[in-house]
């Protein structure tokens, strides 16, 4: 429970924070946005943690049978948990790379058929290189899920 509330409270304080520093007219570098959102994504993960960590220790102070089959259950579902934030991981960290990679590279690219229209092949090779990030981070995410069910 502790892990949702802290959970809740991290995405609602960053959203806040990022409304009032709209209306306030900041307009930060890049380097603040991603602190920023480092420091809301590390509570997300604490969170889930303190989730993760609490599910166990309750099902494995069990002594009988039936605690013993709910302890291995806790831990399955601890393990499942986890598995489930890697796959999260694997696809949104992926997807932000590719996305960061593809508005460089696209920019350059247009710039550069701006200048020489012949070069447009060339481009499109460089854009599609880097799109291919963010469908190898899916592809992990499908290897994982797998290993899951």
């Amino acid at each position: 429970m502790f892990g949702l509330i802290l959970s809740c409270v991290a995405v609602f304080g960053t959203i806040t924070a990022g409304i009032a520093m709209r209306r306030a007219g900041f307009r930060g570098s890049k380097r603040m946005l991603a602190c920023v959102m480092a420091l809301s994504f590390g509570i997300l993960l604490l969170g889930a943690a303190s989730n993760l960590a609490a599910a166990v220790p309750a099902a494995s102070a069990a002594d009988s049978d039936a605690g013993e089959s709910e302890a291995k259950v806790a831990t399955s579902d601890a393990g499942y948990g986890m598995g489930f934030i890697g796959m999260a991981l694997a696809t949104g960290l992926a997807c932000i790379g590719a996305g960061i990679a593809v508005g460089s590279v696209g920019s350059a690219a247009i710039g550069l058929v701006g200048e020489q229209p012949g070069a447009i092949g060339t481009t499109l090779i460089y854009v599609g290189l880097a799109e291919g990030v963010a469908i190898y981070g899916i592809v992990i995410s499908m290897l994982i899920f797998s290993k899951l069910a």
